[in-house]
C-alpha cells in the first residue's frame, strides 16, 4: 500500500490483518465499579430522602433532583468499566486504524494520520506517579496529526507494562512506516513551529504599534500643556 509519506517497505512489514487489543487497568476497573456502585446507592437513597422530605420546598426537590441525576451517572460510569475491559486501545489491521476507547465513543485514527510519540504527564499526574506509582510510570501519546486535539495513555492505564510495551511498539512502527508527522499540513504544536509563526504580529504590526503609542504619548503631553 502506498501513501505520501508512507515507507512501502516498511509498512509491508507490519502485520496486514487482525487487531490487536489492549485492555484497560484491572485495579482500575474493580476500584471504578466499587466507587460507582457505592456512590449509586448514596445519591439514590438522597434522592429518595430529599423528594419524600420535600412536601412542596423546591429546595428539597431541587437536591433530589440533583441526586438523581448523579445516580445515573455512577450507573454510566459502572457500565463503561465493561467497555474498557474489553480494551481502552486498539489496533486494527484489517481497517488500518487505531481505536481508542473514550467514555463511549470511539475515536478512530487512520494510519495516514497517526503519529506516536512519548508523552509526558502533567502535574496532578507527576503527582499521582510520585506518590502512588514507585514503579514508574511511561506515558505514549496517540496522535492525529491533522487533528488539533491529541491523546494520552500510559502504562498504568493498561492491564500490564507488557500491554503497554507492545503497544508502544505496534504504535511507533506504524507511524514510522507510514511517515503523517513528516506532512506539511499536520497541526503543529507551538514548539514545532518556526521563531517567526509564533507571533501573530509581524515587523510592520510592531512599527504600526510603536507609531500609535508616540502619536497618543504626544497628544496627551500637549493637553497637559495647555491645561
Amino acid at each position: 500500500m502506498e501513501t505520501e509519506f508512507g515507507d512501502a517497505a516498511k509498512i509491508a512489514k507490519l502485520p496486514q490483518e487482525g487487531v490487536h487489543c489492549y485492555p484497560g487497568s484491572k485495579n482500575k476497573i474493580s476500584r471504578n465499579r466499587i466507587l460507582s456502585a457505592i456512590f449509586f446507592v448514596a445519591f439514590l437513597a438522597g434522592a429518595v430522602l430529599f423528594i419524600l422530605k420535600a412536601s412542596g420546598n423546591f429546595v428539597f426537590i431541587a437536591l433530589g433532583v440533583v441526586c438523581a441525576i448523579l445516580a445515573v451517572c455512577m450507573v454510566l460510569v459502572f457500565c463503561q468499566t465493561f467497555l474498557v475491559a474489553k480494551y481502552r486501545v486498539a489496533v486494527d489491521y484489517n481497517d488500518k486504524e487505531v481505536v481508542l476507547r473514550y467514555r463511549y465513543s470511539q475515536i478512530k485514527i487512520p494510519f495516514e494520520n497517526f503519529d506516536a510519540r512519548q508523552g509526558k504527564p502533567d502535574e496532578a499526574e507527576a503527582l499521582i506517579d510520585k506518590n502512588f506509582n514507585k514503579g514508574g510510570n511511561e506515558y505514549l501519546v496517540l496522535d492525529d496529526v491533522f487533528q488539533d486535539a491529541c491523546y494520552q495513555t500510559s502504562a498504568v492505564d493498561l492491564e500490564s507494562r507488557e500491554d503497554f510495551n507492545k503497544l508502544k511498539e505496534d504504535c511507533f512502527a506504524i507511524a514510522d512506516a507510514y511517515g503523517a508527522r513528516n506532512s506539511k499540513d499536520k497541526v503543529k504544536f507551538y514548539y514545532e513551529k518556526d521563531k517567526d509563526e509564533r507571533t501573530d504580529i509581524g515587523d510592520e504590526d510592531i512599527d504600526k504599534i510603536i507609531e500609535e503609542a508616540q502619536s497618543e504619548k504626544g497628544e496627551g503631553d500637549l493637553a497637559n500643556t495647555e491645561e
